[in-house]
């Protein structure tokens, strides 16, 4: 079987005049001021890099949308970005499980978010996610319950929150993995990766060809932020 030939990219990231573009033209001008508050209290922090890209977060609030979630999971907070877009767009009697370890990060975010009047739909516990997702599955009224997931977090353990998110959601339910084509170092040859991308390249890679070839769900990965990679649980 003949393979078939590269094509020259035709994606929306070509340049960083296009980008810049995208957001000033569709992302700002419909982006609530809450989240441009706290998007401007992360800037300072020196990993600001790990919020949610704007772009990504403007897609991730119209997936929430089309689904209509109400029930959610969030593995990785940061300073809350997505989890603030996702509060605000849920129904005020919606929930979030929101898991990080980092609360010191949260709390960075916190006050624009109790400023929002939705820390009531938030429960967030601080620590490790895989002990939070096995003490989920522990109850069977959590299997196929959640609508929604989204994940940001450590990449080494995206396969195995993977596995324990698709058992939590409901069919049809969508989970959304971030950071899926690793600053494009996906694409690259190893040797041309610099040594603190590589854990997370091989890490991204491992995910990809496992999701490509999971049977339970659709997948599509769209090149908003750092990669994101969209999933629909079929059963």
């Amino acid at each position: 079987m003949e393979s078939e030939k590269p094509t020259e990219p035709t994606g929306l990231l070509q340049t960083h005049e296009l980008y810049k573009y995208i957001l000033e033209t569709n992302v700002y001008p419909r982006e609530p001021e809450l989240l441009k508050e706290l998007r401007a209290l992360t800037a300072s922090h020196p990993w600001a890099i790990m919020g949610t890209a704007p772009d990504a977060g403007q897609m991730i609030g119209l997936l929430l949308k089309i689904v209509g979630a109400k029930k959610t999971i969030e593995v990785g907070v940061f300073t809350g970005y997505s989890l603030l877009l996702t509060a605000l767009t849920i129904p005020d009697d919606g929930k979030i499980v929101a898991i990080d370890p980092d609360r010191e990060a949260y709390e960075i975010g916190l006050p624009v978010i109790k400023k929002a009047k939705v820390e009531h739909k938030i429960d967030f516990i601080e620590s490790k996610a895989l002990p939070v997702l096995d003490k989920m599955l522990e109850n069977p009224d959590n299997e196929g319950s959640f609508d929604f997931a989204f994940v940001d977090a450590d990449k080494i353990n995206y396969i195995n929150y993977h596995e324990r998110i698709v058992k939590l959601l409901k069919v049809n339910g969508i989970m959304v993995y971030d950071n899926t084509l690793w600053f494009g170092t996906v694409a690259k040859p190893e040797s041309s990766v610099p040594d603190y991308f590589k854990e997370g390249r091989v890490s991204a890679i491992q995910l990809n060809k496992s999701l490509a070839a999971d049977p339970r769900i659709d997948i599509s990965t769209v090149p908003l932020g750092d990669g994101l990679t969209i999933c629909r649980r079929l059963y």
